[in-house]
Parts: structure tokens; C-alpha cells; sequence
């Protein structure tokens, strides 16, 4: 049946606040504009809402991303990986109890092998004139992460087949919800042309007219809330859907009455949820980025102790500030350190220990700026060390004793060294162990609570 579909999109906002209420301002114009024409419109998140780096996330646990989401009126959203892997299992799987959506994820198992009762590998949406959109889901496959949180994640390319194979005889269209990348969304659209349109986010790609594989749209609306995609579909006749997408700039928008008054909310409940005294220090803890740091080497050794390591290494730039004396509260831990990063630990020789630690004493290193990889700061810093000790440019030595070459070690590390370019042979390591969920900021609480038990 002839019919013009329109498809609303939203990505990897990261809890990136500033343009919500343009957002939804647009969406509800939009809709509106489309039910006066008798036309279709569909609304989808990404994934990536949730980002535990704000304190309105972090206090509801994402409850209030999914609050957010109901009140945008959106209708069919999968998850990506800060839904899926920063938040502990039971948080995870009670997370869309209050979800007026869909959550759509292919490929994510429970302890049980079976799929979450609140996602579905795909869901079939008719329009009031009776077409049918088949709408398939499938997130970033962050294998060693879920396995640790007791989640199963399964290869995505292969469920998104499977699903388009139970589809594509009862349906008009087939949409591709996709927290995988701008890559992986290419090599699906050449080994799956029946979806019609892929709506990508993760790698924060913008295809402002979109671009075509074959016979398939990629669509990316970037990252944090600047741009809403927009995919309108024409159905006429027996012949192909014509596609056009377009992004809309929010900076481009009215401003928002209330914006103010809205942000400011989301922080108050941000802070009361996490007014919770962690403890009371006697006297400030220092903290600095190109200079020595106290609060840093607390952290360094917390996290050696933490991974029973022999030693551990961590960027001064992931504090970004110190704590004055009297109470501290989990909120003034998440301000010094927001980023979702966890504990991990690998194995190496001591060539390759050594190698990392020359690497790391780069003078370039400490002034790099840094993004992703869970990082929320904005330089690397100095390097902190525990239990690593380098006198001179020929002697290194490990818990007092010299290193050894052929003698395997246990460094502990922020999670963030496993990705990117930071270092090449710790990526490639083999015996990385993830400590999840508890991130470095809930390390330091553990440790200060411990150094200070009568606060």
C-alpha cells in the first residue's frame, strides 16, 4: 500500500543533556506535522543514552534515561554498550521495567541462555495503512565485558541474518537498529542487501544525506545530542522504497524554554542520590596532572591491591580535581573521577613490562589529549606507579627487585589501556581480566572508607 514513513532517530547521547529539551520539542512538532498530513512517523534511540559520567545517570542507575526516552515518545531502542556493560547485571535486567518502548537487541543472552524478557531480536511495527516496518536490533560485542557481568553476547552479524531471515517474508521494509560502528554497518548492508535502511551509531560517524551500500541507507546522527536523523520512506507500487535522510543541527533549533530550570533539575537529583558521606578526611588529598600526586598514587596502589597485582600503572588525568578535608560523598568521588573504567589485568614478561613502562614515561604522554575509551577527562597526565621504581635509564625495578626479562609479572591497569593506541602489547595481550562492575572511583571509596573507618 502507498505510504510515506518518516523514521526519527537519536544516538550515543551519552547523557549529554544540553539540546534534550529541543529534542523533544522537534519530535513533537514533527509528529504532529505528520499526523496532519496522515503520514507515518517511528521513533528510535540508539543506544548510548545512559552515561554513568553524569550524576542524574549514575543516581538512578539510567532509570531516569529511560524516564526521559518515555517522555520523548520514543517507540523501539537497543542498547549500546554503556547500557550494557557499565551498569551490574541485576541493574541491566530491570533496567526498561518502566520502558512505554521496545527494546530491541538481537544478540544478548542472560546467565541462563535465554533472552531477556524485556528484549526482543526484532519487532514487526504497522502503520495505520497496513505496512510493516521489521525493525531488528544488535549491539557492539564486548564479549569479555558481558562474559564477566554473567551476560552471554553472541556474534551480531549472525543474529541480525537469522532475524532477517524470520522477517523478510511478512514484512514491507526492514530497518537495522545498530550499536556496531560505521564499519560493521557497511559489511552488513554488502552481505545483507533485504535490510532497507541501517540507523548506526557507536562510532559516532554523521552521514549528513546518508550513504548507500547497494541498495541499503546507512544513516549516523554523530554523538550527544546535536543531531536528530531523519529517513523518509516512500512505499509506491511494487518497485524499491525511495530513501531520503537528512540530520537536523539542534544548534540550528529554537532554544528551549526552560532549558535552565531542566538542567538543573537532573543535577539535584543527581546530588541528592549521591549524598551518601563516604568518609571524613582529616586533611586534604592532593591532587595534580603534571605534578606529583597523592591522590594518584593512593589510586595506583588501591588499584594494585584491588587486582592482586604486582604492580599497576594509571594516568594522573583520570583525577580530575583533589578532595578537601571533612566529609566526602560519593558525589565528590564521581566529580573527581566520572569516567566508567574498570580494574583489568594482564600478564607479561618482563621485556614486555618493560616496554610498557618506557612507553609510558613518554614527555609527550602527560599533555595528550585523550576521548573514549570510557574516558571522561581531557589529558592523559603523569603516570602513576605502584610498586614500579626507574632510578636511572638502565635499572627498573618491581617491588624493590630489579626486573627480570623472562620473568612473568602482573601489572594492573584502567581498562582504558586495553584499547586505542596507548599500548600495542597490552591491546594484543591474551590473559586480560576485567574487574566489573566496579569502576576506579568505587576503588578509591572503598580504600578512603578503609583508611578513615571512624567518619
Amino acid at each position: 500500500m502507498e505510504e510515506t514513513i518518516h523514521l526519527y532517530h537519536i544516538n550515543d547521547l551519552h547523557s549529554h543533556f544540553q539540546h534534550w529539551l529541543q529534542i523533544k520539542n522537534f519530535i513533537s512538532e514533527r509528529k504532529k506535522l505528520h499526523r496532519e498530513m496522515d503520514e507515518e512517523s517511528i521513533i528510535f534511540d540508539l543506544g548510548d543514552h545512559a552515561d554513568r559520567f553524569h550524576p542524574y545517570t549514575e543516581a538512578l542507575l539510567g532509570k531516569g534515561n529511560v524516564k526521559l526516552l518515555n517522555e520523548l515518545g520514543c517507540q523501539y531502542a537497543t542498547i549500546g554498550n554503556n547500557e550494557g556493560i557499565t551498569f551490574p547485571y541485576d541493574v541491566l535486567d530491570h533496567l526498561y521495567d518502566e520502558a512505554a518502548f521496545e527494546v530491541i537487541v538481537a544478540n544478548l543472552y542472560g546467565k541462563d541462555g535465554k533472552r531477556p524478557r524485556w528484549a526482543h531480536p526484532y519487532s514487526i511495527h504497522q502503520t495505520k495503512k497496513g505496512n510493516k516496518v521489521a525493525i531488528i536490533g544488535a549491539t557492539a560485542n564486548f564479549k569479555a565485558f558481558y562474559e564477566v557481568l554473567g551476560w552471554q553476547i553472541t556474534e551480531p552479524i549472525e543474529e541480525i541474518a537469522r532475524a532477517v531471515e524470520a522477517v523478510k517474508e511478512e514484512c514491507d521494509l526492514i530497518v537495522l537498529l545498530s550499536h556496531l560502528g560505521l564499519e560493521t554497518d557497511e559489511q552488513i548492508a554488502e552481505s545483507l542487501p533485504a535490510i532497507d535502511v541501517i540507523l548506526g551509531a557507536h562510532t559516532h560517524h554523521i552521514l549528513h544525506k546518508g550513504k548507500m551500500v547497494g541498495r541499503t541507507l546507512l544513516c549516523g546522527a554523530g554523538k550527544g545530542g546535536t543531531y536528530v536523523g531523519h529517513v523518509e520512506i516512500g512505499l509506491y507500487g511494487q518497485g524499491s522504497p525511495e530513501l531520503k535522510t537528512s540530520l537536523y543541527d539542534m544548534n540550528n533549533q529554537p532554544p528551549a524554554e526552560g532549558t535552565d530550570d531542566f538542567l538543573s533539575g537532573l543535577e539535584e537529583v543527581g546530588q541528592q542520590g549521591l549524598s551518601t558521606v563516604v568518609c571524613t578526611l582529616p586533611e586534604p588529598i592532593e591532587s595534580a596532572w603534571f605534578d606529583p600526586s597523592p591522590l594518584a598514587q593512593l589510586l595506583a596502589d588501591t588499584l594494585r591491591e584491588w587486582c592482586q597485582a604486582d604492580c599497576a600503572i594509571l594516568n594522573a588525568g583520570l583525577l580530575l580535581d583533589g578532595l578537601e578535608a571533612g566529609p566526602v560523598t560519593m558525589l565528590d568521588l564521581h566529580r573527581i573521577c566520572p569516567h566508567p573504567i574498570n580494574p583489568c589485568l594482564v600478564e607479561l614478561t618482563g621485556q614486555e613490562l618493560k616496554e610498557i613502562i618506557i612507553q609510558s614515561r613518554d614527555p609527550e604522554w602527560p599533555h595528550m589529549p585523550v576521548k573514549g575509551f570510557g574516558f571522561r577527562g581531557s589529558v592523559m597526565g603523569n603516570m602513576a606507579y605502584s610498586q614500579i621504581s626507574v632510578p636511572d635509564r638502565h635499572h627498573i625495578y618491581i617491588a624493590g627487585k630489579e626486573l627480570m626479562p623472562k620473568q612473568m609479572y602482573k601489572l594492573a591497569i584502567p581498562d582504558m589501556f586495553t584499547f586505542g593506541f596507548f599500548f600495542p602489547s597490552i591491546k594484543r595481550n591474551n590473559t586480560k581480566k576485567y574487574y566489573l562492575p566496579e569502576f576506579l572511583r568505587d576503588l578509591l571509596g572503598f580504600k578512603l572508607a578503609e583508611l578513615y573507618p571512624d567518619s
